[in-house]
């Protein structure tokens, strides 16, 4: 059964950086989808970035594009989120979660970290 551990979040000001941190046991890195969807107050979950199995692939919504990073680290099994510029409509609870190659879904989630800018 994989499992996902987030961890990085916390109460920031506009411009400052964070890095969010998804470690995945139960499963590899390298042989899963990755991704980080967001979930702001009264809204509905936003992709933000994906990562293909073995770092194939990277994705970046266009809200952070420029300022966002998606990357992993397949000998921590662990995948990033490094957040530069915040701005405070990146206020929200962000997710990580996991899928293999041949999935349709993201079947695993993490319990998510919250992430608030503030003005």
């Amino acid at each position: 059964q994989v499992q996902l551990v987030e961890s990085g979040g916390g109460l920031v000001q506009v411009g400052d950086s964070l890095r969010l941190s998804c470690v995945v046991s139960g499963g590899t890195f390298s042989t899963l989808n990755m991704a980080w969807f967001r979930q702001a107050p009264g809204k509905e979950h936003e992709l933000v970035a994906t990562i293909g199995w073995g770092g194939r692939s990277i994705y970046h919504a266009d809200s952070v594009k420029g300022r966002f990073a998606i990357s992993g680290d397949s000998a921590k099994n662990t995948v990033y989120l490094q957040m530069n510029s915040l701005k405070p409509e990146d206020t929200a609870v962000y997710k990580c979660a996991a899928k293999r190659p041949s999935g349709t879904f993201y079947d695993y989630w993490g319990q998510g970290t919250q992430v608030t800018v503030s003005s």
